[in-house]
């Protein structure tokens, strides 16, 4: 599952249809190994539908654990701070269970019942890919 989590073209399946994130070639060509922890990976323009700019993130990793996680510590066009930690733990041989954790100060004064029911819902659809592709159930309430 890590290898599917951990590269734009998967990041890219799981948002599907909603969002596509663009990055340079030379990073989905390198993948984790043109990442520095602490420094700007890239700007990633987040495309609502794949194709209408509505968002950027300027993708920086902070910890970087293959194949258990990672957590991204960035700045967006709509978050002052945006944080990402996304981990993977073994359940038996052939299971994992995988948790998103998310943090954010907006740029502009938006009521969180807003932001956090976006987020929500894009995490669910990311999930709900995710199941589809190689199976399980959902822990998210």
């Amino acid at each position: 599952m890590w290898a599917a989590v951990s590269t734009f073209a998967g990041i890219n399946a799981e948002f599907w249809p909603l969002f596509r994130m663009t990055a340079p070639e030379h990073v989905r060509r390198e993948g984790l190994a043109a990442v520095q922890l602490g420094r700007r990976l890239c700007r990633s323009w987040v495309l609502l539908l794949g194709v209408l700019p509505v968002d950027y993130d300027d993708i920086t990793l902070a910890r970087l654990d293959p194949p258990r996680g990672f957590l991204e510590r960035s700045s967006m066009l709509s978050q002052r701070a945006w944080e990402h930690e996304r981990t993977l733990e073994a359940v038996g041989e052939e299971h994992c269970q995988l948790t998103d954790r998310v943090y954010y100060e907006p740029r502009v004064p938006l009521p969180d019942v807003l932001l956090r029911g976006l987020y929500r819902f894009v995490f669910r659809h990311r999930h709900r890919r995710l199941q589809r592709r190689f199976g399980g159930r959902t822990a998210l309430p």
